[in-house]
């Protein structure tokens, strides 16, 4: 009979891992541009402005160049976004949104916070992303807007939502928490809808030190009130028109934004290089690799496979040092909290399989050659043994 001891000392040995691979390596990335972002921070100190100001205006007309915009609201999160903006949309009690159970939860949590039903529809088993055919099935005589995210990095159908939305008079906040920089039919995402959102928590592909957030859009009326509401509901004095929010974008967030957006290009065409090694290091293995719409820019905030064989690969890969992710384990529908919505399992088959099914590969820029030729070469090992 083997000591346990041993046995233990050989599994250390044999199975260490040659690499290590973070799902993200936001420290990496703070010493590659670490002069800037210093120099930035030390200007605000030297300001003494802390809360909206200057830095925060400046990087509001940066990002609306940049999405293609005519106006952009810094907010203090992505999740204060949805919900300024669809107040701003006149969102409220009684009225319908429809969007995808398969999302983070703050899509689904704007919603509900401000007392209007999320309707459910399924996504395209493809891109992930909400399915219009589906959506329009929804549609009833309490539905006010439409939802749609463009998850990780992939936008939704932008056609697809302009026509439904002219059709049933509708408004269409689009989440691209995940999607700074995508394009769709060549345009920048900020040309569509109403209003469109963006979240700069760290790991996302443009990441703040902290929370952060952006409504965009090109009506007048939106951004005013969005400014209003992220400031109490007061244009900065004390006359309130409505009864609104604390959600300010502070100076320090700025500052370092604006440093990282000089970067976010080449950091963009990183992922996507990424995405495309992928591609084709992976085609003959189990892995159902990211389809990507052929009218898009997808900018990869995620590489999410399926794999029939989910739990067993990314324990493979955690063994051997490198991490994934699982963005979303279970469906927004299935959830306790939105229980109280009537749904249950089977109403959305495909959402629900891709929860069994998907696993996020790590593609950030800070990413080596090396690191990565390591985990493709780990999950050909997996598929050979197989």
């Amino acid at each position: 009979m083997r000591c346990t001891r041993c046995v233990a000392h050989w599994k250390a040995y044999y199975w260490s891992p040659l690499l290590t691979v973070p799902l993200a390596d936001l420290v990496s990335q703070y010493h590659a541009i670490r002069s800037e972002i210093d120099a930035a921070v030390h200007n605000v100190f030297e300001s003494g402005q802390f809360i909206l100001g200057s830095y925060v205006e400046d990087l509001e007309r940066l990002v609306a160049e940049v999405s293609g915009a005519a106006y952009a609201v810094g907010v203090n999160s992505g999740t204060d976004a949805l919900l300024l903006g669809l107040a701003a949309l006149g969102i409220g009690p009684g009225d319908e949104v429809i969007t995808t159970p398969f999302t983070f939860v703050a899509t689904v949590e704007a919603i509900c916070h401000l007392g209007a039903r999320p309707v459910f529809a399924d996504i395209i088993p493809r891109t992930f992303n909400l399915d219009p055919d589906d959506a329009r099935r929804r549609i009833t005589a309490r539905t006010r807007a439409i939802l749609p995210v463009d998850l990780f990095g992939q936008p939704a159908d932008r056609a697809a939502y302009q026509q439904l939305a002219q059709e049933h008079g509708l408004q269409v906040l689009y989440d691209s928490a995940q999607a700074i920089g995508a394009r769709y039919d060549g345009m920048p995402l900020g040309a569509f809808g109403d209003a469109l959102t963006l979240s700069f928590f760290p790991t996302k592909n443009l990441g703040a030190y902290g929370d952060a957030g952006m409504v965009l859009t090109n009506r007048e009326d939106v951004r005013d009130r969005v400014r209003m509401l992220r400031f109490h509901g007061s244009d900065g004095g004390y006359e309130y028109d409505h009864v609104g929010y604390c959600s300010r974008l502070d100076a320090l967030q700025a500052a370092i934004l604006q440093v990282k957006l000089g970067h976010l290009e080449a950091w963009t065409e990183t992922r996507r290089a990424h995405a495309a090694a992928y591609a084709e290091c992976l085609r003959d293995t189990e892995c159902v690799l990211p389809s990507s719409d052929p009218r898009v820019y997808h900018v990869y905030h995620q590489f999410t496979i399926r794999h029939p064989r989910r739990d067993a690969l990314r324990a493979y890969l955690n063994e051997r040092g490198i991490r994934t992710g699982v963005y979303y384990p279970s469906p927004l529908h299935l959830q306790k909290a939105y229980r109280h919505l009537g749904y249950v399992p089977g109403d959305f088959p495909e959402a629900e399989r891709a929860c069994r099914e998907v696993a996020s590969l790590p593609v950030h820029p800070e990413m080596t050659e090396e690191q990565q030729q390591y985990v493709c070469r780990t999950i050909v090992e997996l598929h050979n043994r197989s």
